[in-house]
């Protein structure tokens, strides 16, 4: 595959550094150069060499869709963006490759397979949701789901690691259970997918390994970080009570990974990726 004729939307990203990092030769764009919510900005784009579209773009502050500028922000970018790009896509004869979430699905299926039908339970949810019924109408596309991810940005380790070099015992819930995944696989997922030229449609990415809830990995990350702190059990429910314009969660985000897995691509356990990531964290 010719890198040049790759183009990163969402490049600032975790993901959109991971693909960069994965594709140093493609285009990487920030909203002043394109802005995929504005027809007028694709319009007037150059897309005559582009022939892969990563889309790592997302609005993605769960609890920030559920007020009135964030329900607008989540729509612009996670649904009427992605039709944008998808109707770019299809005039112009480009692979869309763009990816969603668990929150598509309300959690009520213990293991989610890529034909699950939409429930989405939140505004972020059923943005997300319109966005890939769009681009799965597109006759050349790749849908990575995807949940819980870790890389190069603000995320749940890296909090954790933070509370805990200050000390902290945080509270964390238990009842939503899953399974980490690192930006690495989700790269390594799509360039496998571009490399043996898989079947087009939806695929579930996550690391592999021991389903656990937030709390289990918060035990984890203190252990590999030689923390001695308690980590406190909690209900999402008792965690949020009190709290305006809070989302609901799946409580079941956990994937089945067998399509991906058929493929030939092997997948790591959330643990081996956990310990090198906070490893790298300690010692930066």
């Amino acid at each position: 595959m010719d890198e040049s004729t790759v183009l990163i939307i969402g490049a600032s990203g975790q993901l959109g550094r991971a693909l960069q990092a994965q594709y140093p030769k493609a285009k990487a764009t920030g909203i002043d150069e394109l802005d995929i919510s504005d027809a007028e900005s694709i319009k007037n784009y150059n897309w005559s060499s582009v022939k892969v579209i990563l889309n790592a773009a997302a609005y993605t502050d769960v609890d920030g869709s559920e007020t009135t500028e964030g329900r607008i922000a989540a729509w612009q970018t996670n649904a009427t963006a992605v039709g944008n790009l998808a109707r770019t896509a299809l005039q112009n004869d480009i692979l869309f490759i763009h990816v969603s979430t668990d929150y598509v699905f309300d959690g009520s299926q213990e293991l989610h397979t890529e034909s699950e039908p939409f429930s989405p339970l939140s505004v972020y949810g059923q943005s997300k949701a319109a966005g890939d019924i769009v681009v799965g109408l597109l006759p050349k596309h790749y849908i990575l789901r995807t949940s819980w991810v870790i890389g190069e940005g603000k995320n749940f380790v890296r909090t954790m690691i933070g509370l805990g070099q200050k000390g902290i015992n945080p509270t964390v819930v238990t009842d939503q259970v899953g399974r980490l995944t690192f930006t690495s696989q989700l790269v390594n997922a799509i360039d496998h997918l571009l490399q043996i030229k898989a079947a087009y449609g939806a695929y579930n990415v996550s690391n592999t390994g021991d389903i656990v809830s937030w709390a289990d990995i918060t035990r984890e990350i203190f252990k590999l970080a030689g923390f001695n702190l308690q980590v406190t059990d909690t209900t999402t429910a008792a965690y949020y009570a009190g709290k305006a314009n809070i989302a609901l969660r799946p409580s079941h985000s956990t994937f089945d990974l067998s399509k991906i897995e058929a493929t030939g691509l092997i997948l790591h356990d959330w643990r081996e990726d956990l310990k090198n990531y906070v490893t790298k964290e300690l010692h930066e």
